[in-house]
């Protein structure tokens, strides 16, 4: 039941690749590996997730309360052999000058030895005062190790080692030399996902006998083990799906090379409320599975649009499926999959078309970050704000605007922070359709995976013994 909290000194330092590299190495030494990362993050968890073999979970102060972190990081870890949690941006980095959300936050918060991937690149004896202003700059924060990550050669590795043992305490965990080979390529979001690079798992399988060469895994576990045990978990905390009776209604979810964004315990929640999750393929499927509601979430449509546009029978299938009531939502790239079409750069393709929209690419981020907000009297399936706000904690990053929007339409939430579709509103209602460029996640401040499985099953219980509108566009 050891972890340790991987994070770095700023952001790409290497630290998903060389975290996602410990993740696969201590699996196959046949350990249990549970993977968490902080903040709010799609991404990073596929490929962390894909490594340890076992889904990862996120850690974020803005979509959870302290209590709720805990509980989350006992239940999922307490079965584990060891947790990795890889942090966001760098270990002091956060929303305010006081850090309150920070990875050291975290750390402290978990009682968890940090570990810091250091990007060697352009650095020698410098790394030295680097590394003695993190450790001096919060002394409540423990600092156990650093893994020098990018590094040229031999030479390069012994000055850098040399001037860490002469000026500094922190204990040299490994060296990962410069590999080319090693990287994920990143474009304007991040790194390409797992789900969709073409040979995530032999890209894992290296990271892992890189960094299993390259660094101290016994080490590592050691640190590790040094942790208090996180606390055991509440009562109630550890139920499971599959714990859970019978489920009623069934949800069909995309899962593919242009869909991928959910949160683990998210789906975990539409389980616990009564859904059976059936997924489909949006590029290659030419059916929706039978199901009575539907969610499209987050993900890359436009590196996807050609074959999303070419697979017609779809398409046509799904708006004829929404008209007819199916209760549906979705985020962001879901959103974009409705609109008409999708442009980026100079081709355009055509998507589903229930949105009246066109969903158009930019080269810089449209909308980024943390949001909030305020559900309207439109909302087909409201969410009760449990913490004594006004609003609801979420998140955006899209490089797509809406434009060419029909005039006079719904929303389900104002938004009080962030961008939306418009800058004042997201969610657009059509039918039983809300889609908007908000991704929620199901926490004590946002539960909205029950009230959504409820309006499904509403509408399954309203047609009687009528077959799902799902079934009646095909």
């Amino acid at each position: 039941m050891g972890h340790v909290l991987i994070s770095a000194a700023h952001k790409s330092s290497g630290k998903t690749m060389v975290s996602t590299g410990l993740a696969r190495a201590l699996a196959m030494r046949g350990l249990n590996v549970q993977p968490f990362k902080k903040g709010p993050d799609y991404i990073d968890p596929k490929w962390l997730g894909e490594a340890a073999g076992n889904p990862c979970f996120n850690l974020d102060y803005h979509t959870q309360s302290v209590d709720e972190i805990l509980a989350l990081f006992a239940a999922k870890a307490h079965a584990a052999d060891i947790t990795l949690i890889e942090g966001n941006k760098g270990l002091y980095d956060g929303v305010d000058v006081e850090g309150s959300n920070s990875n050291a936050a975290l750390a402290k918060l978990l009682d968890a030895p940090v570990i810091l991937v250091v990007d060697a690149s352009g650095i020698t004896r410098g790394v030295a005062p680097l590394l003695m202003g993190y450790r001096m700059f919060d002394q409540d924060v423990n600092i156990q190790g650093v893994i020098l990550n990018k590094v040229l050669g031999p030479r390069h590795e012994d000055k850098l080692i040399r001037a860490i043992e002469r000026y500094t305490d922190i204990e040299v965990l490994g060296a990962v030399k410069r590999n080319e080979r090693l990287g994920v390529d990143e474009r304007h979001i991040g790194l390409i996902p797992s789900n969709e690079h073409p040979h995530a798992r032999e890209r894992i399988d290296m990271l892992a006998e890189t960094v299993g060469e390259q660094v101290n895994l016994e080490r590592v576990i050691e640190i590790a083990n040094a942790a208090p045990a996180p606390a055991k978990p509440a009562t109630g905390t550890e139920a499971s799906p599959s714990t859970l009776g019978k489920p009623d209604v069934r949800i069909a979810v995309a899962r593919d090379a242009a869909f991928g964004f959910y949160y683990a315990d998210d789906l975990e929640a539409l389980q616990r409320a009564g859904a059976r999750i059936v997924h489909f393929n949006a590029l290659n499927d030419v059916y929706l599975p039978t199901c009575d509601g539907l969610f499209l979430g987050g993900g890359f449509p436009e590196t996807q649009m050609d074959k999303l546009s070419a697979n017609q029978t779809l398409r046509n299938r799904i708006k004829a499926a929404i008209k007819a009531g199916l209760p549906t939502y979705a985020e962001c790239g879901g959103l974009m999959y409705l609109s008409r079409s999708i442009s980026w750069g100079d081709e355009k393709r055509d998507m589903v078309g229930i949105i009246p929209g066109d969903a158009i690419m930019h080269p810089r981020p449209q909308g980024r970050g943390y949001v909030r907000l305020k559900p309207s009297a439109a909302h087909p399936w409201p969410i009760e704000i449990t913490d004594g706000g006004n609003d609801l904690p979420a998140h955006e990053f899209h490089h797509s605007t809406l434009e060419n929007l029909t005039d006079g339409l719904t929303f389900a939430y104002d938004v009080t922070r962030g961008r939306g579709v418009n800058g004042t509103q997201d969610g657009i209602v059509i039918h039983n359709l809300m889609a908007g460029y908000a991704h929620l996640r199901d926490t004590s401040r946002c539960r909205w995976a029950e009230p959504f499985t409820a309006f499904v099953r509403q509408h399954k219980q309203a047609r009687g013994n009528a077959p799902s509108p799902a079934q009646v566009a095909g």
